[in-house]
């Protein structure tokens, strides 16, 4: 099933407030894609070019939302309550003497991340390949559950085991029938542990017009057509306060914790993922916002919804502005991540072009690169074997993107575009956009006779953006 597409102005919105907001919007770096539903029907839908519409983006935590809305169909269908403990079930990964915090964690505390521990356990329990469950019910709990809120994605996993155990189907495929072919929600795919357990917490990858269909979902109180798919209460249950999570009026991550939702400013509510993947419910406007991203400051493209989209939201439908509306669908049509600037050409390319580079064993686990610029290709093998084996390449572009496929960086292929230029004599810059990620790589190649020395950069990390540089040594001609 898919949402009807109307113009602004009969939902209405003015197309030229529509236009301000994404302009806005197009000033936080990164931005992938966008959905505007009011009243049931998309006033907008935009992509970033090289970012595509078709292409399933990764959601990282916004994953939580969807393995919430399992467990609400799991409780619906009699499997479990949310006061189960969750010791009853992992009898045999429990601690012989369990202390009373964790005799008393529940179900319910693993949903509102109120588990009692004292930092988020995610670390501690991925470590073990093998006994997670076991790793996860070693960490002490701190404080009684249900009285401290502490992000915690290893509570989320736990839940996605605990659907596992009674289903004896993964959460994807637990929820395909039930949520996914229900919202025309095509091949959904959610990463998983060694042991065969969907992530739960993260890992879901889904276009950004599926995330605003469960967000329609939700602010339907869980119909879809003739059909109740999620039980209304749950959806009250799951997306009001369970824990305080802070004191900040001006944050949008102190306004209060559901069942794997947060609370918003101005009675909304989201499932969100890091580097800004977004779900916003907006109730009183009737209203859902979808975005994927690569942002470093979630909280500004927040405050842009606020602003510029919030205001914007009439209590009826509008005269038709055509002239409006056709100016902002040009904008939309126009949207563009920033290619790499700098010179197209540069006097060394002749002597480098086509000259393979060999490095000793490193962190990037490169073996060699080569530049071919005369047909704008980047050719590399990478030491370890997998996708990677052999000789690769891919095209760039100057002063725009070329797609195609890469495997730096990840363990599998995927979808990429890359852009390319001169930042000065002999440093070239080349980024490779991960689009189906929050992720854009960045490396800068400084040649110097026989060498060149290679940085790695990320738009945005968990870690360190920047990498060691490494030197590598051209064959004598």
């Amino acid at each position: 099933m898919t949402l009807k597409h109307s113009s602004p102005e009969a939902q209405g919105v003015p197309s030229g407030q529509i236009e301000s907001f994404i302009r806005a919007l197009s000033r936080v770096p990164q931005l992938h894609g966008l959905v505007v539903v009011r009243h049931g029907a998309v006033i907008a839908d935009a992509a970033w070019r090289p970012y595509r519409r078709d292409v399933p983006h990764m959601l990282y935590s916004l994953s939580k939302s969807f393995a919430s809305t399992a467990v609400g169909l799991a409780v619906h269908e009699g499997l479990l309550s949310v006061d189960d403990r969750v010791l009853d079930h992992f009898p045999d990964d429990a601690p012989k003497k369990p202390s009373a915090h964790l005799e008393a964690m529940r179900v319910r505390h693993l949903l509102s991340m109120s588990t009692g521990h004292a930092e988020d356990a995610t670390e501690a329990t991925m470590r073990s390949r093998t006994q997670p469950y076991r790793a996860f019910l070693r960490i002490p709990v701190v404080h009684e559950p249900g009285t401290h809120f502490v992000y915690n994605s290893a509570a989320t996993f736990m839940l996605a085991a605990i659907v596992q155990r009674l289903t004896g189907q993964t959460l994807v495929d637990y929820l395909t029938p039930r949520l996914f072919e229900p919202l025309g929600i095509e091949s959904p795919v959610w990463e998983s542990h060694p042991n065969g357990v969907n992530f739960g917490g993260w890992g879901l990858y889904l276009r950004a017009m599926d995330i605003a269909k469960f967000g329609q979902l939700y602010l339907q109180r869980g119909k879809w057509g003739r059909s109740q798919l999620i039980p209304r209460d749950w959806i009250t249950e799951a997306t009001r306060t369970q824990v305080d999570n802070g004191s900040d009026p001006r944050s949008d991550w102190n306004q209060g914790y559901g069942y794997q939702f947060w609370r918003c400013r101005h009675n909304c509510y989201r499932g969100d993922g890091a580097f800004g993947q977004y779900c916003i419910v907006m109730p009183d406007q009737d209203a859902v916002v979808a975005i994927t991203s690569g942002v470093a400051s979630m909280q500004a493209v927040l405050d842009v919804v606020w602003k510029k989209l919030l205001p914007a939201f009439g209590s009826a439908p509008l005269p038709a502005d055509t002239v409006a509306e056709q100016k902002a669908q040009k904008l939309i049509d126009g949207l563009a991540a920033k290619p790499v600037s700098g010179t197209v050409r540069a006097a060394i390319e002749e002597e480098v072009t086509g000259r393979t580079y060999t490095f000793e064993p490193n962190h990037a686990k490169l073996h060699s690169i080569s530049l071919d610029f005369a047909n704008s290709t980047f050719t590399y093998r990478l030491l370890s074997g997998g996708a990677g084996r052999g000789r690769r390449s891919i095209g760039f572009g100057r002063n725009r993107w070329v797609e195609g496929t890469s495997v730096l960086g990840r363990p599998c292929e995927y979808p990429a575009a890359a852009s390319g230029a001169w930042t000065s004599e002999r440093r070239f810059e080349l980024s490779i956009c991960q689009l189906d990620t929050p992720h854009t790589l960045t490396f800068g190649f400084t040649f110097d006779g026989d060498t060149v020395r290679v940085d790695q950069s990320v738009n945005v990390s968990f870690g360190p953006k920047e990498t060691q540089t490494l030197t590598g040594q051209a064959a004598l001609r």
